[in-house]
């Protein structure tokens, strides 16, 4: 069984063994005391994480985060990560995401545009450790290129191709071809595994720079 990253665990929920992390409960997640249900049926990166994809986290990585919505997930990765600087285009979810980093020192809200990376390139930290992207727009493999700037040259981008978002018309094997194939201008891919078991017509994709 691939390692968790120290501070995630796998902990019995309603009788099954699930990923946990530990942290002020954020969207009415089951508990097991200081622990919370990491549901990956809610989270792309916790798919990945249940399907045993080689993400190379630790723990205490420093992370960008490419499509926080109202926190779901980034919520999880800052319990176990360093400092988590989290991108969202949309006003209405990131006044969620504030209020999720209210319990978090580590996490820091950013109304910003993931396509738009000089934006917010003088609040992020250069040299980051990993990017996690789950970001529903057209051109997500360019998303992913534009923000190679902030890693650091073994770090990690760890994805969330979505097929319906990229091309709704299109056979999405084909739609996962081509951003694959776009994003091996800038990175390594290192591995991708269809996330249909828990999220449909969806790619995770481990990459690191070139």
């Amino acid at each position: 069984m691939t390692a968790l990253p120290e501070g995630v665990e796998r902990r019995s929920f309603d009788g099954r063994e699930r990923l946990a992390t530990r942290g002020e409960t954020v969207y009415g997640e089951p508990t097991d005391g200081e622990w919370r249900l990491w549901d990956a049926g809610r989270s792309k990166l916790g798919a990945m994480l249940e399907l045993e994809m080689e993400t190379g986290l630790a723990g205490d990585e420093s992370v960008l985060y490419l499509g926080a919505a109202s926190g779901t997930t980034v919520s999880h990765v800052a319990d176990f990560a360093g400092p988590t600087y989290a991108v969202e285009f949309a006003p209405r979810p990131v006044r969620d995401l504030v209020d999720v980093a209210e319990d978090r020192d580590n996490l820091f809200p950013l109304l910003k545009d993931a396509r738009k990376p000089e934006t917010y390139a003088h609040a992020v930290e250069a040299d980051l450790d990993v990017i996690v992207q789950d970001v529903a727009t057209r051109g997500q493999a360019d998303v992913a290129v534009r923000n190679r700037q902030f890693l650091t040259d073994d770090g990690r981008l760890l994805m969330a191709v979505k097929a319906r978002s990229e091309d709704v018309t299109s056979d999405p094997d084909e739609v996962f071809d081509g951003v694959v194939s776009r994003l091996e201008d800038a990175y390594e891919v290192l591995e991708t595994k269809r996330l249909d078991r828990f999220h449909s017509d969806h790619l995770g994709v481990v990459a690191r720079p070139r």
